[in-house]
């Protein structure tokens, strides 16, 4: 039976609209400079989260070693690791990702339901940001340690260092311990704890094939501290001790081949292929990093007098 004419309700959406077009006229009558006075001053707009524009560079999907790809973007890792029982993927770079990367994985032959595991190193939106639609798509289990698993918890928001840079929010399914191994048929990835860049930062390893050679891999989180207050900090005191210990481990890291989330400090372009411009270990990796914060140290005991 069809839906019958009801003219009363007709009357009342006729009211309604009339009555909203009058608030809006009324509105823009209140807001807009009257003759004789000046555009009153206003709040500054909100900005959106810039980034260089090589983090935003789509690339094809380029080969690192037999089973490991990088299938991100000219500035931001995200690596994916095929395997005889599904594939893993380690980071997913900014929110608007999530596209590139399914597109990539697919030109691989990784449909999304054959992605099994989803890991990270640290929880900024340029490293977990497509992470909450990725496993949407796929129904994989996010990886977490418990400090980077709040941070995604709450998208981003009250980052120590940087306050709110907001993500789709995301929930871990598994917490890992430092030194725990993840496993996914013949592949085993154990997790680094390496805080300081973020208090959940996490560095991975694994074994692969390069060149027709074993080689052992390092994913090693970033290191840097990007106008990070370092002294007095209330939020994260013990920031320097944590970087100091960071740096000796990842010194001692199985490291046949050093990979990071920004390819270029740790020696790697990515163009049509992925070329290690620069052969950089892990321990020289992270030596610079801590002359890099002797440095900061020493410029901000300079500036507190």
């Amino acid at each position: 039976m069809g839906k019958r004419y009801n003219p009363v309700m007709t009357t009342r959406n006729f009211l309604f609209l009339a009555l909203l077009a009058l608030s809006s006229a009324v509105g823009s009558a209140e807001t807009a400079p009257q003759p004789g006075q000046s555009e009153q001053p206003q709040l500054p707009q909100l900005r959106a989260y810039k980034v260089p524009d090589r983090w935003l560079q789509p690339r094809e999907p380029l080969q690192i070693a037999e089973h490991t790809w990088q299938i991100g973007t000219a500035g931001l890792s995200a690596l994916l690791i095929k395997t005889d029982a599904g594939a893993v993927l380690i980071d997913g770079g900014m929110p608007q990702m999530d596209d590139l990367l399914l597109d990539n994985m697919r030109k691989l032959g990784v449909q999304p339901a054959e992605l099994r595991l989803i890991l990270h190193s640290h929880a900024h939106a340029d490293h977990v940001g497509s992470l909450a639609a990725i496993k949407r798509a796929s129904g994989a289990q996010l990886v977490s340690n418990a400090e980077s698993a709040v941070l995604l918890a709450r998208g981003g928001a009250n980052d120590i260092h940087f306050g709110d840079l907001l993500y789709p929010t995301v929930h871990a399914d598994r917490i890992v311990q430092d030194g725990e191994v993840v496993k996914l048929g013949s592949l085993s990835l154990q997790a680094h704890f390496t805080p300081g860049h973020t208090p959940g930062s996490m560095s991975w390893t694994w074994s692969d094939n390069r060149a027709g050679k074993p080689v052992r891999i390092a994913y090693v989180d970033s290191l840097s501290a990007p106008r990070y207050r370092l002294l007095g900090n209330p939020r994260y005191p013990k920031i320097v001790d944590d970087y100091r210990a960071a740096f000796e481990r990842v010194a001692q890291l199985p490291c046949d081949l050093l990979l990071s989330p920004h390819p270029r400090r740790s020696g790697w372009k990515y163009a049509t292929e992925a070329v290690r411009e620069q052969e950089v270990s892990c321990a020289a990796y992270a030596d610079n990093a801590r002359r890099k914060l002797d440095q900061q140290l020493a410029e901000a005991r300079a500036k507190s007098g």
